[in-house]
């Protein structure tokens, strides 16, 4: 009987719907691998539509089995779906140790983790939180094997660090440009998002700043909101808010330029060479996505929801800017070579691996 992957995700106002759309991707490359799959979610009514079967984006049933575990985010696994599984990927960022110990004897990965749960764990894949670029020597021995820098251990927990691992959709791929693309002279068609939840609210603060731009004649651009929960204020000309874009991945790549949060979103602009200013919505994602930067992959501006108005918009106007064509094109070049939109292939092989016994390999660079 071919392995089953119990991916555990949670979703509400503050996740969003990120961590769902990664299981998806991975369980993709793991249903090529043979393996099955089953999404186990729990959250506010967004995990009602998942666990109901549908794909929380799209009209259309999901391609896995699904299991609705309720609104806690600590809810167990049922024992009889454990019975069935070989191995359990849980993505939902606060994890505990007792749910882990819960999943036992399943073998047991994480996706991020900035405390000590993943020290219970066999895996853990931290494609932020460690270090972001990670070089492909010098090899070295670890318990016996030839192991890349990327790779460390915390406890009896195997990391894999670095933006390797991390996993975009498979519609991104694709659409990534062969070639390295020109930046035009100055940005004329912006796209600003900050999930569908945008819990923090950073949407009417984004349109404040925009409104503030076009008001004093230093950006006369076309700028697409997506505003989940509307905006208030008089309309800005050349803004439109909407609540959704149909296939939202492939229309990242009509615009001049995306500002966005961390997850997902800034992931896949960077894959597709999208240029990308990011706001994280707390000091957790200012951390990476100011990583990111320093990789000279995007442009930081601190943590959304405490920026200052004034020094955003100062910063966006020279970005806009001819004067910034220089910085957005090594960014758009920057982002594209750190992440290649092979994460969710990596994720997958190296979750088949552990699955077959904990049974591992030499990495060769």
């Amino acid at each position: 009987m071919p392995p089953l992957l119990i991916f555990r995700v949670h979703t509400d106002l503050r996740l969003g719907l990120g961590h769902v759309a990664r299981a998806l991707a991975i369980q993709a490359q793991w249903a090529a691998l043979g393996g099955r799959a089953c999404l186990a979610v729990s959250g506010d009514k967004r995990a009602r539509r998942v666990g109901s079967g549908w794909h929380p984006l799209l009209d259309q049933a999901l391609p896995c089995a699904v299991l609705d575990l309720g609104e806690d985010p600590h809810a167990r696994i049922p024992e009889e779906l454990k019975a069935q599984a070989t191995i359990a990927l849980l993505d939902q960022w606060d994890c505990v140790p007792e749910q882990i110990q819960a999943l036992r004897p399943l073998k047991v990965a994480l996706m991020e983790d900035e405390g000590d749960a993943h020290e219970q764990a066999d895996l853990l894949f931290q494609p932020y939180l460690e270090g972001i670029n990670w070089p492909a020597g010098p090899l070295r021995i670890m318990d016996g094997r030839k192991v890349r820098p990327c790779e460390a251990r915390h406890g009896a927990c195997r990391v894999l660090r670095g933006l390797n691992f991390v996993v975009v959709s498979p519609v991104a791929i694709p659409l990534r440009p062969r070639r390295e693309v020109p930046q035009p002279l100055s940005v004329k068609k912006l796209l600003v998002t900050f999930g569908g939840t945008d819990g923090p609210g950073l949407a009417q603060r984004a349109f404040e700043v925009i409104g503030g731009l076009v008001a004093q004649g230093r950006w006369a651009g076309a700028c697409t909101l997506l505003a989940p929960r509307g905006v208030e204020g008089a309309p800005v000309p050349g803004c439109s808010v909407l609540s959704h874009i149909p296939e939202f991945t492939r229309g990242i790549k009509d615009f001049d330029a995306i500002w966005c949060a961390a997850g997902l979103t800034l992931a896949e602009a960077l894959c597709m060479g999208v240029p990308a200013a990011a706001w994280g919505q707390n000091e957790r994602q200012a951390r990476m996505i100011g990583d990111l930067a320093r990789a000279n992959a995007c442009f930081s501006l601190g943590v959304g929801p405490d920026a200052n108005a004034a020094a955003v918009a100062e910063a966006l106007a020279h970005w806009f800017s001819p004067e910034g064509q220089e910085s957005r094109q090594e960014q758009a070049r920057d982002g594209m070579a750190l992440i290649d939109g092979m994460g969710a292939t990596r994720v997958a092989q190296e979750l088949w691996i552990l699955s077959q016994n904990g049974l591992t390999r030499e990495i060769h660079p």
